[in-house]
């Protein structure tokens, strides 16, 4: 059967090349996908800081617990968006562990410096310059609070030297600083440069005080390491914290490296889970089209004595030696394509310099596995029928098309199309991932619906067109309605493929442009002051009040951003968060106050956006419970519901709730309001001069600054759906030009019978008319359900922005996909003589 196989694919050129496509874009897509995976995966850091300890305690992540269904309960872990930190008394419980010869807190200070600010340098006490260990190469350690040691990296970019005045901007203050010593590690160069101050003057900066961001163990050189390690790790659970050992301990130093790893696994499991989704309709399409245009041949070897086990054996070969064939193609552009995604991605930060692609053989064997996972089967369900007639009805049963289908197939798609609408409902009952993923889940429940319901829905179309074809193409149309009506069956793939293109392009690709437009819309609206004070390395609390006594300034508002972790119905989730001080907040900020009012904000309440408040179950006037940023629970009453969510966050605190829960514990910015003519303009100038980095802009900026960011942010996605679609695209075309080539025995007996080559290209125009219209219609009402109806639980808007350029692109796109992929092919059977085009196999 092996050898048979080669020889069918070797002389079934057409559709096995049409099948290898399929297969070889799946591969490299999923490949792609899985490769991100499996390099974040892999992805530790550099332990550079913490190369000589055995062991490292920090609190990173938290677990909540979710719902319980079916008895059991389910847990959430999410990274800390603001990097939870240990108490300082942690320290001395964990030097007292056997084994343990030095136990040294961390403190990460967010410090810039004014001799090389382009150097990400992160401050720490001198304590913690053992747990690398750092050695002095000049100088001393710092011994006052206006002394500092600064690394080699930091010193040679700088160009400072033992003895050398430098100022240091921390907590949002610049002072200066004498440089007392240079010091250097053994260990990789990491992300970060490093600067030491005194045990004493980092405790004075740091945000959190009494606590630290993590502790380093040293351990007895003679001491028993996996004895050490349990105790410690037993001493870090006591204390709701994790003992981070070997390269773990890099996740804990770079912060940078632990969102890469996040960001990666994140994105590479939710691409690849769609892209996933999309090859099983495209390859389970293709493959079983392919086995039944090759209906005849198979009939043929039924009649001539080969047994049902031998001919699926056959198709099985087949598709498993395009498979080896598509592998061997489509992983190398996976690879190739990862690396090029890489670099985007270092260049528009979504990931640090020293992120690299990692492994490949696991991502090529999972990816290759789960391709033949869904091309074998799809192989062996579509040979079922011809294999298991007797063999002298396999030839007649090959020239006249079956049945539309099974009981079986209508039920299950009547339940998939159930199962999308009640879908609809858990999207709009949730909101943030949850509801995409509900919104996702929904968009393919329609498809599958439609490509099972398909044979019953072209032969409904072809009835109900059949005047109007009729009456636009004449005979022609006559016999386009007569074709499709009796290829209701055959037509399956072709318009899955179509439906598929143009609900998931017009679904995925609009609701980017609409979460987009929303953060843009409610931001400019929402601001109401004429002026921000912005600082590049954070304003103090100081700043508000500076500017509030301002002559001719009405409001200033000081704004923190941050996340939070909130509860929801299915899962906790983290989401963006501000905090504000609400002295004359009615005056700087507008955020859509629909019940309630921000004036009662406190540091025991909260305000929360209505889509939020929706997702978690929350009213005004509830107890919510929450955690900061750094997993401190808190429970807040809500005072206020507001519409503008994706503008400024879907949870509003007030500042002093987010005191020492933060790392740096600055404002970002200060929204001032002032008098008309009123000639602030020049004090505000006076106010940012005071403070390092800082500068006055008009909102107007801010608005176009965001915009930006979202750009840049909503270029991934862009990305990937781009090629998702693309391939969808793909599909529709291969399965449209693999339909059309399988019609040269069909139109060259039309052509016998005195059709006309006009007529027969007429005729093939009025199909693909009416094909079109039906996945148009189709596609467009799945899309616009799945897109109203995630669009209203991500941002409360019941109609969905669609830009009228975008929507002509994708109508257009499709029909001129249809047109192209269908008319070219069946041009080039009609060159061939009807008289020779009646004997060619199908």
């Amino acid at each position: 059967m092996l050898r048979l196989a080669a020889q069918m694919v070797r002389f079934r050129k057409g559709s096995f090349v049409a099948t290898l496509v399929a297969l070889t874009a799946g591969v490299a897509i999923l490949m792609t996908c899985a490769l991100l995976v499996e390099s974040g995966w892999r992805h530790q850091g550099q332990p550079q800081r913490y190369g000589a300890a055995l062991a490292v305690v920090a609190d990173r992540e938290m677990t909540v617990a979710g719902p319980t269904m079916f008895g059991e309960t389910e847990y959430t872990t999410l990274a800390l968006p603001e990097r939870g930190s240990v108490a300082g008394e942690l320290t001395a419980e964990l030097a007292e562990v056997p084994g343990v010869a030095r136990a040294v807190g961390d403190r990460s200070i967010a410090v810039t410096t004014s001799a090389a600010p382009e150097v990400p340098t992160t401050g720490h006490g001198w304590a913690s310059a053992a747990l690398a260990p750092y050695r002095l190469v000049s100088g001393g350690p710092p011994r006052s609070g206006g002394e500092i040691a600064v690394d080699t990296r930091l010193a040679d970019r700088a160009g400072l030297a033992p003895g050398d005045t430098t100022d240091i901007v921390t907590a949002g203050e610049s002072r200066p600083y004498r440089v007392s010593g240079v010091v250097e590690s053994d260990g990789a160069a990491g992300e970060r440069a490093a600067l030491f101050f005194t045990d004493a003057r980092a405790a004075a900066v740091d945000p959190r005080p009494g606590r630290f961001d993590a502790v380093g163990v040293l351990a007895d050189p003679d001491a028993d390491r996996s004895a050490v390690l349990a105790a410690v790790r037993r001493v870090a659970d006591g204390a709701d914290a994790k003992a981070y050992t070997g390269d773990g301990r890099g996740l804990v130093e770079q912060p940078e490296a632990a969102a890469a790893r996040a960001f990666t696994l994140q994105a590479g499991s939710a691409f690849g889970a769609y892209a996933a989704m999309i090859i099983v309709f495209v390859v389970a399409g293709t493959v079983g089209l392919s086995v039944r245009h090759r209906r005849r041949d198979l009939a043929l070897l039924r009649a001539v004595a080969a047994t049902p086990g031998q001919v699926r054996r056959m198709l099985l070969a087949e598709v498993g030696l395009l498979g080896l064939l598509a592998a061997a193609v489509g992983v190398p552009a996976g690879l190739f394509a990862t690396g090029l995604i890489r670099d985007e991605l270092v260049s528009r930060e979504f990931v640090p310099d020293g992120f690299t692609v990692q492994g490949g053989l696991l991502s090529a064997a999972a990816v290759t596995v789960a391709v033949g996972a869904t091309a074998l089967p799809a192989a062996w369900v579509a040979a079922l029928r011809v294999t298991r007639i007797r063999p002298t009805e396999a030839l007649g049963e090959a020239a006249v098309e079956r049945g539309l289908g099974s009981k079986a197939r209508v039920v299950s798609g009547l339940v998939c199309l159930a199962a999308a609408v009640s879908l609809t409902g858990l999207t709009g009952a949730t909101g943030g991932q949850t509801a995409l993923a509900a919104a996702m889940g929904m968009l393919y429940a329609f498809v599958l619906g439609v490509a099972l319901l398909a044979p019953w829905i072209n032969q409904a179309a072809a009835r109900l067109l059949g005047p109007v074809l009729r009456t636009v193409w004449g005979d022609s149309g006559y016999l386009a309605a007569a074709n499709l009506r009796a290829n209701a069956r055959g037509m399956v793939a072709v318009l899955t493929a179509l439906v598929l293109s143009v609900g998931f392009g017009g679904t995925v690709w609009f609701l980017q442009d609409n979460l987009q437009r929303q953060t843009e819309v409610q931001s400019r609206d929402g601001i109401l002051a004429q002026y921000a004070l912005t600082g590049g390395a954070g304003l103090p609390a100081a700043a508000t009040a500076e500017a509030r006594r301002i002559p001719g300034v009405v409001a200033a508002t000081g704004v923190r951003r941050t996340s939070v972790i909130v509860p929801g119905r299915l899962e906790a989730q983290a989401v963006v968060a501000q905090g504000i001080d609400p002295r004359g907040v009615e005056r700087t900020l507008d955020l859509g106050v629909r019940a309630g009012s921000l004036a009662d904000l406190a540091e025991d309440t909260v305000a929360v956006s209505a889509t939020q408040a929706d997702s978690a179950g929350w009213e005004l006037g509830d107890k919510a419970e929450l955690w900061l940023g750094d997993g401190t629970p808190v429970t807040l009453r809500v005072v206020a519901l507001y519409e503008r969510g994706w503008g400024f966050g879907d949870v509003t605190l007030h500042t002093r709730t987010l005191t020492g829960h933060t790392v740096t514990g600055l404002d970002d910015q200060v929204l001032v309001r002032a008098e008309p003519d009123a000639g602030t303009e020049a004090a505000l100038g006076d106010l940012a001069r005071r403070h390092p980095a800082a500068a006055v802009v008009d909102t107007d900026r801010l608005t176009g600054e965001l915009a930006q960011d979202l750009a840049v942010s909503g270029w991934l996605n862009k990305l990937l759906i781009a090629v998702l679609v693309g391939y969808a695209v793909l599909a529709a075309a291969n399965t449209l030009v693999m339909a059309a080539l399988a019609r040269t025995r069909e139109l060259s007996l039309l052509r016998l019978v005195g059709v006309t080559r006009g007529q027969v290209k007429r005729m093939v125009h009025a199909e693909q008319a009416g094909l079109l219209g039906v996945a148009l219609v189709i596609g467009g009402t799945i899309a616009a359900v799945t897109l109203s109806t995630i669009v209203h639980a991500v941002s409360g808007q019941r109609v969905p922005h669609v830009p009228a350029a975008g929507s002509a692109a994708i109508v257009g796109g499709t029909v001129a996909l249809a047109l192209v992929a269908t008319m070219l092919p069946v041009g080039r059977v009609l060159r061939t003589p009807p008289v020779e085009g009646i004997g060619i196999r199908e």
